[in-house]
């Protein structure tokens, strides 16, 4: 087990490990044992009653947070003629098509997400091995891959998070930073729950909302009661 250190511990000493805390209670907790001297991520773990081995039970999605993440998101985009002015104009910081594979090829990776017009994503997968692991690959699914290269700009840059159930059958996803306070944390998380919410798959029998932690990123994990999370999204 690894050493922890004293500040930890002593924030790891106000939690009480028995206890599963509302919504707002948790994020003031978490707030209040940050002690990091950057700030911090606020961190959400949803352990959901679903078996991601099957496909009916997958559970995979993309919302925007209305107050954002915090923190400046560099997008780069797949794209060709016209396409490539318009994702200049909305902002993107790296545009290109053969230019930006044969450049990820290489070893450069200095963007947080990536947006591709559908005809270029013949292109594009050719470097899916590489973009794949990293959750950089664009993808139809989380509006990714498409024509409206404005709107998906707007929304990376805005705050928009993809997230998908991993083998556990846990979701992760960020809700901001410590600096937002107990509000704004909560907006982001009501969205973010109603979203996982409408997302329950059809072949998910039983509790589907089996376990949620919030944390920061040095912080110890605090418990949150999930029969909570109808009086948090209203």
């Amino acid at each position: 087990m690894p050493k922890r250190g004293k500040k930890y511990l002593q924030t790891l000493a106000k939690v009480d490990k028995s206890v599963r805390y509302n919504f707002l209670d948790a994020i003031g907790m978490a707030l209040e044992s940050s002690f990091a001297k950057f700030d911090e991520t606020v961190d959400l773990a949803v352990r959901l009653g679903v078996d991601p081995r099957h496909a009916d039970q997958m559970v995979r999605g993309s919302v925007v947070l209305p107050n954002g993440l915090g923190k400046d998101v560099k997008v780069l985009v797949f794209a060709k003629g016209e396409k490539e002015k318009e994702a200049v104009d909305a902002g993107a910081d790296f545009v290109g098509n053969d230019d930006l594979v044969e450049k990820i090829k290489g070893g450069w990776f200095g963007f947080d997400k990536a947006v591709a017009t559908p005809d270029v994503m013949g292109v594009v997968g050719k470097i899916g091995r590489l973009l794949g692991p990293r959750g950089l690959m664009p993808n139809a699914k989380t509006g990714t891959v498409t024509f409206d290269v404005t709107r998906a700009v707007n929304e990376l840059k805005s705050g928009k998070i993809d997230f998908r159930v991993e083998k556990a059958g846990i979701v992760h996803a960020p809700m901001g930073k410590v600096s937002f306070g107990v509000e704004k944390l909560a907006e982001n998380v009501s969205k973010f729950m109603e979203t996982l919410i409408r997302l329950k798959p059809p072949g998910s029998k039983g509790t589907y909302l089996k376990g949620i932690v919030l944390s920061t990123t040095m912080g110890p994990g605090i418990k949150v009661d999930s029969a909570n999370v109808k009086d948090l999204i209203g």
